[in-house]
């Protein structure tokens, strides 16, 4: 699997990623994701070097998409935990075609490397308050409950956080390589400064 930068012209796909997902998360029971995300939102995070696109071949449709920044929502976090150096995981998606393959959790696992190399101390994330299998999808992943918002208005409001660090996919299929990638600001996707 290769992990690319998204560009403006995968926004149409990141978009079918969530609507997508949202179909299928509702045959669960649930209704995360029912709301259309704002398709500004997604541009913004592509200009600013933020979103990633998984797929098999450079030439093929996209697997699977992660977005990773530094974007704390301070309605989950407290301060303290806000000055802590941290990459947050956003809108992780995978496409149907490779659900079971492991292909998630090496998402998580790459994500974890790109928080070390940043020199962050935490992965963390947020996920759907009312998604109790997301949730134990997270913990099986070696992710830490650390509070749930009792703010109505934030339904992403299950905090979660794993120590940043180097780990491998215990088994998965897949194994990500990032080419050598330069975001809009001309650094690369690892936080450094590019040649």
């Amino acid at each position: 699997m290769i992990i690319t930068l998204a560009e403006e012209a995968d926004l149409p796909r990141l978009i079918k990623f969530r609507t997508d997902a949202s179909a299928w998360l509702r045959t669960r029971g649930t209704d995360q994701w029912a709301k259309p995300f704002p398709a500004e939102h997604i541009l913004r995070s592509i200009r600013r070097g933020e979103v990633f696109i998984v797929r098999e071949e450079s030439h093929v449709d996209a697997a699977a998409t992660i977005t990773v920044d530094r974007d704390a929502d301070v309605r989950l976090w407290t301060p303290e935990e806000i000055s802590e150096p941290a990459l947050y995981v956003h809108k992780l998606a995978v496409d149907r075609a490779y659900a079971g393959t492991g292909l998630g959790g090496s998402l998580l696992d790459w994500a974890g490397e790109q928080a070390v190399q940043q020199g962050a101390k935490w992965l963390r994330l947020d996920a759907w308050s009312t998604n109790s299998r997301l949730q134990a999808y997270y913990l099986e992943h070696g992710f830490t409950h650390v509070r749930t918002a009792d703010n109505p208005e934030v339904v992403s409001g299950w905090a979660a956080q794993r120590p940043a660090a180097l780990r491998s996919s215990d088994g998965t299929t897949h194994r990500l390589t990032s080419p050598s990638m330069r975001s809009p600001s001309g650094r690369r996707h690892d936080g450094t400064a590019s040649e």
